[in-house]
């Protein structure tokens, strides 16, 4: 594996006009037909095209040059080991400046054009008023957007591939040429289409690029919501240093309201800081020395000594951003149906324009029928119209109105919204075939540990004896379990502090193991541990205890008993504590319909327990982490491929992976981002609810956008065909077609999450 990594490189090309699916499959055909081609890669959200090519492979260049003569331009062009800063933003911006100066230049002499067209036909004609319009009409058609758009076209077709531009230069070329005719024979002009259907092509052009832009917010913010300079420490004084001069081990210096420039561990220090940017949650999280912090969140109010950690590409900002990017570039497998039909698309307009002009051109008297109908109520309809006139503007129509823009801009901008959405909320998806396979899903499985509980144990009863009280039970067990490290023991100590108590002096402290502990507290042995420790001590009083001990380890605690003098005085009991959001969460997912499991590998006692609490359906205890692959298989057997994982995506990867929906469930820069199909930076529960809810909600908008999309074209082109369509009317429809799209994936910001509709 890794010798085959080294002969292969990879190479990034900057594609602006590559706006769709159409766009993105004609790009990927032309470079494949290339030997040396690994893989190739299209993300039409950000116009790239990651392209891997094996050892002596086409270079680059030639790279650029098959995208080029495959009809679009490339921007700019980067080599895989070719690292900088981030320039997306600054391309695009590029484009549309350069979209908005194309449209303002076809856009005055289109004015003009058709400001003189009313009273030449209405009123008075113009003295050289096809000389006019001629001049005015030539940098519309012909320079500016149109050359762009032309000059695609042509290599589009030299390399035998039909684009979007190829129906644009067909719909807006004849018309100018036949209207010169009218210098030499005098006929209708159609000049005046020629300029109006490019302005509109332009019109749509920088309208979608800046409602595209507008999709893509969120992660443009992303981007840029790093710190760009950073206060180290440096031979014994304080400087400050761009981002990008930061090393690994440098301890910066970040004081209230600043960004933390980069992902690392409090050295020293205490302080709250706002890590909403990655988790979503709005309430600051306490961090102290040995904490670890994200880079771009916000220290509010102490000073922080911070070790970096990752720096670039490593931090957990740049794999939030890539992780959202992956999923605008991914494929929903319903798409593939739309990008069958738009593959075969281009072509088969072409063919019905070339139908509909040979019917009117021959067939004028059959089909005029339909014109009378339609003049009816259709103000542009000119039945009277030459067999000539009525082919051109049918097969002009046709080719103008069928532009599959809106098919192939469905899936992308939904997946933008609904990626960028969240990435807002800290849910990272990742793969867009996730985003489908929710809608179907039957089961969820849980793991337990970190999932649905916190993952720690916490202090949780303290039962006292006939002759004691609790005060003195959990002082005692507090004093001696401070000198020990286990976990039990620091839960304990940790739990008698928040109840207002500190530890003791203890002496002559010694473990035993599993079974506990003992020390001198005064002049007394204390004794914490299982009973028989206890009754291998002597201790008596143990029978008044036990009817509490059996409760309490019913309920999944781990209880350990207290005594001293030789006396047991009661009973301090600790578990791991199940997150304030578990119940509500597991709650959400019965409401839409889900079937959920947990499966862990503690014992079943404390499963059930937990189970019980919480609202959990089915329990499968005692599996080992080998042993949650075979249970997500046995679910996928009974219920088919409609099951999730929800796990913490490290010790749970092999289990996310089996799962038809993996999705972990982390805290911070820990999660593993790279483990499942969908990742949570938060760690409650609910954010499992939440992912479900956007990716139903984005699926929704993707199914919306092809229902729309397909309808309009299936329904138009008929029309358009019929001759009931005038050319400009059907551009003006077919550039809304594609903005409605692009709006209704928008509307997907305004879903409201379940916590927010209460």
């Amino acid at each position: 594996m890794a010798t085959a990594q080294a002969q292969t490189n990879s190479v990034e090309l900057s594609v602006p006009g590559m706006g769709s699916n159409h766009c993105a499959g004609i790009v990927s055909s032309s470079l494949e037909r290339l030997e040396g081609i690994e893989t190739v890669s299209t993300n039409i959200a950000n116009h790239r095209v990651v392209v891997t090519v094996a050892e002596g492979g086409p270079d680059a260049e030639t790279l650029k040059q098959t995208v080029e003569n495959a009809g679009y331009d490339v921007a700019d062009v980067r080599r895989g080991d070719e690292r900088g800063e981030r320039d997306d933003a600054a391309l695009e911006e590029a484009y549309l400046s350069q979209a908005k100066k194309n449209l303002w230049i076809a856009a005055v002499p289109t004015t003009l054009i058709m400001i003189l067209m009313m009273p030449h036909m209405l009123m008075e004609p113009i003295p050289g008023y096809l000389a006019i319009i001629a001049v005015l009409a030539f940098p519309v058609v012909f320079l500016f957007g149109g050359a762009a758009t032309h000059s695609a076209s042509w290599r589009a077709l030299k390399n035998r591939q039909a684009n979007m531009d190829v129906l644009i230069s067909m719909g807006s070329l004849p018309p100018y040429f036949l209207g010169l005719v009218g210098f030499i024979y005098p006929m209708t002009s159609f000049i005046e289409m020629a300029a109006t259907i490019m302005t509109f092509h332009l019109v749509g052009r920088y309208l979608e690029a800046r409602a595209k832009g507008r999709a893509s917010d969120a992660i443009r913010r992303l981007i840029f919501m790093g710190a760009k300079t950073a206060r180290i420490e440096r031979d014994g004084r304080e400087e400050e240093v761009s981002i990008k001069e930061l090393q690994r081990g440098d301890i910066m210096i970040v004081r209230p309201g600043e960004k933390i420039p980069t992902d690392g561990e409090v050295v020293d220090g205490e302080s709250h800081v706002d890590e909403s940017i990655a988790t979503g949650e709005s309430v600051p999280v306490p961090k102290e020395a040995g904490d670890s912090v994200i880079g771009a969140t916000i220290n509010k109010e102490g000073r922080l000594r911070v070790k970096a950690d990752r720096l670039g590409d490593e931090t957990f900002l740049a794999q939030v951003v890539r992780m959202v990017e992956e999923a605008q570039g991914s494929s929903v497998p319903i798409q593939e149906f739309a990008d069958r039909m738009t593959a075969r698309f281009v072509p088969a307009v072409l063919a019905i324009a070339v139908l509909a002009f040979g019917a009117w051109l021959l067939m004028p008297e059959t089909l005029r029928p339909v014109l009378d109908w339609g003049a009816g109520f259709l103000p542009w309809v000119d039945a009277g119209a030459t067999p000539l006139i009525l082919a051109l503007l049918a097969a002009i129509a046709v080719l103008v109105i069928a532009c599959p823009c809106a098919l192939g801009l469905a899936t992308p901008t939904a997946l933008m919204v609904g990626s960028g959405m969240g990435a807002e909320r800290g849910i990272l998806i990742r793969s867009g075939e996730a985003i489908q396979a929710i809608k179907d899903l039957k089961v969820v499985v849980l793991d337990k540990t970190g999932t649905i509980t916190r993952g720690e144990p916490e202090l949780t009863d303290v039962v006292a004896g006939p002759d004691s009280d609790e005060t003195e039970v959990l002082q005692l067990a507090q004093t001696v379990e401070n000198a020990s490290e286990h976990p039990i023991a620091q839960a304990i100590v940790a739990g008698a502090r928040e109840r207002g108590l500190e530890p003791g002096d203890v002496q002559s402290f010694s473990s035993t193991g599993a079974r506990g502990v003992t020390g001198m507290v005064g002049d007394q042995k204390v004794l914490i541990g299982n009973r028989r420790l206890l009754e291998e001590d002597g201790v008596t009083g143990l029978e008044a205890l036990d009817d509490d001990l059996a409760r309490l380890e019913s309920n999944g605690r781990t209880v350990v008993i207290v005594a001293a003098g030789g006396k047991a005085l009661g009973l301090v009991a600790v578990a791991d504590g199940i997150k304030e959001d578990s119940a509500r969460a597991i709650e959400g997912m019965h409401a839409m319909g889900l079937h959920v499991v947990m499966i862990t590998g503690d014992n079943e006692r404390a499963a059930q327990a937990v189970a019980r609490e919480v609202g959990i359906d089915e329990v499968q205890a005692g599996v080992l982490p080998d042993g949650k692959v075979e249970a997500v298989r046995e679910f996928q057997s009974r219920f088919g491929s409609h099951v999730a994982m929800v796990g913490d995506g490290i010790n749970d990867a092999p289990a996310l992976t089996q799962a038809d929906v993996g999705i972990a469930i982390g805290a911070g820069a820990d999660v593993a981002i790279e483990a499942a199909d969908i990742t949570l930076v938060r760690g409650q529960l609910s954010a499992v609810v939440d992912a479900m809810e956007l990716s139903k909600a984005t699926f929704r908008k993707i199914v919306q956008n092809l229902l729309w999309a397909s309808g309009y074209n299936l329904a138009a082109i008929p029309i358009a065909a019929a001759g009931l369509l005038h050319p400009m009317i059907g551009v003006v429809a077919m550039t809304a077609s594609s903005l409605s799209v692009i709006g209704n994936s928008i509307l997907l910001r305004r879903h409201r999450f379940g916590e927010e509709r209460r």
